[in-house]
C-alpha cells in the first residue's frame, strides 16, 4: 500500500489530488502547525483579469496547529464575497451548477476550525473530480511523534504502508536515511498541469480544483491522468 499526506488546504490546486489519486490512502496533516499566508486558508480562481485569491480570515496565534485555528466571523462578509465572486465568474462555465450549489452550502455551514472546513472542501472536490482514495485524519492517529519525517513514518507502519508518495520539493528537507531506515520507500511526485478551457480566454494554471471541475465536470481527474500517462 502507498501512502500520500498533507495539509488540509482550502480548495486545494490539481497537484493536490493527482497525489491523492496515486495513493491507496491519503492523510489530511491537521496535526501540524499552521503557516500564515500559504495555501491553508486561501485559494485562487480564474477572472477575467487572470486570477483572485479567495481567501478564509482566521483567528490564529503562534505556534497554533490547523485543527486550533478557528474562523473569524465577526463582523466580516467572507462567505457571501465568496459565494459573489464564484458566482460571477463561473456564471458561464458549462458545469458550474455541479458544483457551486454544493460548495456554497458548505459554505453555510457551522465550522468548528479551518481544520474542518478544508476537509470538507478537500473531500467535496475529491468526490466531484472522481478520486476514490479513502481520505483520514492525522489527529486520528494517537500517539504520532512530532518530527516531520517520524511522523509520517509513523503514519506508514500505523497504516500498513510500505511506500510514501512526497511532493516534488520533499527531496530538499526529507531525511531519506530515515525512511530507509525504517524500510518505507520513497517516491515524489511528478505533476504535469494539464490544459483544459477556462471561463475565459487564455490559460491560468495552478487554481483551485474547482475551476478544472467548473469548466470540464464531475469525472474530471480523467484530464489529470492523461498528463500523467502522456509524461
Amino acid at each position: 500500500m502507498r501512502l500520500a499526506a498533507h495539509q488540509p488546504q482550502y480548495l486545494p490546486w490539481l497537484g493536490y489530488f493527482d497525489k491523492m489519486d496515486r495513493v491507496d490512502l491519503f492523510v489530511l496533516l491537521d496535526v501540524v502547525q499552521y503557516k500564515k499566508n500559504e495555501w491553508q486558508n486561501r485559494n485562487r480562481i480564474r477572472t477575467r483579469d487572470g486570477w483572485q485569491w479567495l481567501t478564509v480570515p482566521v483567528h490564529y496565534r503562534f505556534p497554533m496547529s490547523i485543527r486550533e485555528v478557528t474562523l473569524d466571523d465577526q463582523g466580516t462578509t467572507w462567505r457571501r464575497k465568496h459565494r459573489e465572486a464564484l458566482r460571477t465568474h463561473y456564471a458561464r462555465s458549462p458545469h458550474r451548477s455541479a458544483a457551486l450549489p454544493g460548495l456554497e452550502a458548505i459554505l453555510d455551514e457551522t465550522h468548528p476550525s479551518l481544520a474542518h472546513l478544508n476537509a470538507r472542501t478537500v473531500r467535496f472536490l475529491a468526490e466531484l473530480l472522481g478520486v476514490r482514495t479513502p481520505i483520514v485524519l492525522a489527529s486520528e492517529v494517537p500517539g504520532l511523534p512530532e518530527g516531520a519525517d517520524q511522523r509520517l513514518i509513523a503514519l506508514c507502519r500505523h497504516f500498513g504502508c510500505s511506500e510514501y508518495l512526497a511532493g516534488a520539493g520533499g527531496a530538499a528537507y526529507m531525511n531519506l536515511e530515515a525512511w530507509r531506515t525504517a524500510g518505507i520507500a520513497v517516491e515524489f511526485q511528478n505533476f504535469h498541469h494539464p490544459v483544459y478551457p477556462q471561463s475565459y480566454p487564455g490559460f491560468e494554471p495552478h487554481l483551485s480544483a474547482l475551476d478544472l471541475v467548473c469548466n470540464c465536470g464531475p469525472g474530471s481527474i480523467a484530464r489529470i491522468r492523461a498528463t500523467r500517462e502522456a509524461a
